[in-house]
């Protein structure tokens, strides 16, 4: 019955309301019931009040005693008490100081029993003016009375008792009715409350609900489900939190697929070539003199199957964790010329004019110099490759005196790389020139291994540019604090033109 979201949050809720408000009945009903009883008190007790002021004026005026009021002023007596029991809508009667009811209203009916003796020796000294009893038997249910003594004109003794008494059912039916007018109320604010839990729910669990289909459409490999986003609340974050991740393993499939297809093509193509010229010599159809030639090119499709297969196991070793890095110091500027010099003949080859510009002819940094010259040969690579005829090459090493880092950025003109790509291009098997019409032998994972790398050494790298023009890579290295140091040299510039 409970196995849904919506349904539990619906049973809590209603199971917490019920609980609240059956709280609130009880407290408001026992405060309900004082305060009935207490106003109704308050109505007998003020009119108990006026009645005695009323008799005691009245003896103080006619300077006579009860008794002759009683006998001469029977009328007159009797329209006074038949007003004050309408007044508070009670009985009223008057009894001597032995209980026996001298004058009552009409609405009170007399068996003729007196008020028993103990209930006026209580009231005579001082006790029980207002009190919910029988009136030890008098009454056959429980009444509210105020009673009250009046004594004679000099104040020398007491006279007469005077009760104004209520049905304790009257006030029980001031009761019921406020207590029906409250579960009245009180229905139409639990329909209305239960009524927004149940929306308000059902709003926080059908985004949840979407999200859970579209799981169960990604475990069967279909990532183009997305979650509606509405509002700006913490379930419309979740919505947007779980596309973003359906655009990464969409995207990430895509790399995945296109992986799959580079690789193969590299696998296939080199051991087409390697089986086809191997088979071309031992059947004797290649001639003896163009043999080196032929194994000359199965060692260099052996080697580009050799460097895909590094880099595959460089990205595993990584990832486990199992790549460990030894930080010395270095010349990072001696590095970066060496790699130079090792690229010189393809520079040659595409005429590419080379800028040189360091803040000191020797620069050293605290890293891996095993894992650094891999991270800038890689860059330093790609820019040679995809940089047009006839273009530049710049590498600037210079020092951030802010955060005690050498920042190593090397740039190149050419096509660069398009806005949409820029944000992937440090991705596992991204390759944005997709048709390999310039990078013919890359798995795209050259970039992603250099991220990887400096990450691991705690370094940062960025990319930035501007398609058709150019196209830059930035990395940070820390600074070596004990390593030698260069001569002093704010610009050196060196440039070499390939003729």
């Amino acid at each position: 019955m409970f196995k849904s979201v919506f349904r539990k949050y619906l049973a809590a809720f209603s199971v917490i309301i019920c609980i609240s408000f059956g709280v609130i009945v009880v407290l408001l009903y026992s405060g309900l019931d004082n305060y009935a009883y207490d106003i109704r008190g308050n109505i007998l007790e003020d009119t108990a009040d006026s009645a005695v002021r009323a008799v005691n004026s009245y003896m103080s005026l006619m300077n006579r005693d009860l008794e002759y009021l009683l006998t001469n002023e029977t009328e007159q007596m009797q329209s006074n008490v038949d007003v004050w029991a309408e007044s508070s809508e009670s009985v009223v009667f008057l009894t001597d100081t032995d209980g026996n009811i001298l004058l009552s209203s009409s609405n009170y009916i007399s068996d003729g029993r007196p008020v028993p003796d103990g209930v006026i020796a209580s009231l005579s000294s001082g006790k029980n003016e207002y009190k919910v009893s029988t009136l030890a038997g008098f009454f056959e249910d429980k009444h509210l009375c105020s009673m009250k003594i009046i004594r004679s004109a000099d104040d020398s003794a007491d006279i007469a008792a005077l009760f104004v008494c209520a049905s304790d059912e009257q006030t029980g039916e001031l009761l019921n009715s406020l207590a029906g007018t409250l579960l009245l109320a009180i229905s139409a604010v639990f329909m209305f409350v239960l009524l927004s839990v149940f929306f308000i729910s059902r709003k926080i669990t059908e985004p949840l609900k979407k999200i859970s289909e579209a799981a169960r459409a990604f475990a069967h490999g279909n990532f183009e489900m997305r979650v509606p986003v509405k509002g700006s609340d913490e379930v419309a974050s979740l919505a947007v939190a779980f596309n973003n991740m359906a655009d990464s393993l969409e995207r990430l499939e895509d790399t995945r697929r296109m992986f799959i297809a580079n690789v193969s093509h590299d696998l296939r193509s080199p051991m087409t070539s390697i089986a086809g010229f191997i088979d071309g010599i031992l059947d004797g159809a290649v001639k003896p003199e163009d043999r080196e030639h032929y194994l000359t090119i199965v060692k260099s499709e052996i080697n580009r199957l050799s460097r895909l297969v590094s880099s595959l196991l460089d990205i595993s070793q990584i990832e486990a964790g199992e790549r460990r890095f030894t930080k010395r110091p270095f010349d990072i500027c001696e590095m970066a010329r060496q790699i130079l010099i090792s690229c010189e003949a393809r520079i040659e080859q595409k005429n590419i004019d080379i800028e040189f510009d360091c803040d000191q002819d020797n620069m050293w940094v605290y890293s891996d110099e095993d894992a650094i010259h891999q991270v800038t040969y890689n860059i330093v690579d790609n820019a040679v490759k995809f940089a047009n005829n006839g273009g530049s090459l710049s590498i600037g090493i210079h020092r951030s005196e802010k955060d005690k880092k050498v920042l190593v950025s090397i740039r190149n003109t050419g096509e660069g790389i398009a806005s949409a790509d820029l944000p992937y291009v440090f991705e596992r098997f991204y390759k944005s020139d997709r048709s390999r019409g310039l990078d013919k032998s890359g798995a795209g994972l050259g970039l992603f291994i250099v991220k990887t790398i400096l990450e691991s050494l705690g370094e940062t790298i960025q990319a930035e540019s501007k398609e058709h023009e150019y196209c830059e890579f930035l990395f940070t290295l820390t600074e070596s604090r004990s390593g030698k140091s260069g001569r002093k040299k704010p610009q050196n510039r060196a440039k070499k033109q390939a003729n």
